[in-house]
């Protein structure tokens, strides 16, 4: 089970072509899904740096990372 409080980067693209790179929770990723789902306006998320105000009905993609990028080289 995956602790509560673990946090995966997501992708955030816009209407305008910007996109930001959030750290959300599990909860935060699927209130979001939901929220740009139903284009219910500003919301504000919950992220690992702090509140984030963002407009849900103008978001085109979310992007979750898969798995947790690592650096080096990993054994065999």
């Amino acid at each position: 089970m995956a602790d509560k409080h673990e946090t995966k980067r997501v992708e955030v693209g816009f209407s305008g072509g910007g996109s930001i790179v959030l750290r959300l929770s599990e909860r935060t990723f699927d209130d979001l899904r939901k929220a740009a789902r139903d284009g219910k306006g500003w919301q504000e998320l919950d992220t690992a740096d702090g509140p984030v105000a963002l407009n849900a009905a103008q978001v085109v993609f979310i992007k979750r990372d898969p798995e947790e990028h690592r650096i080096g080289f990993s054994g065999a």
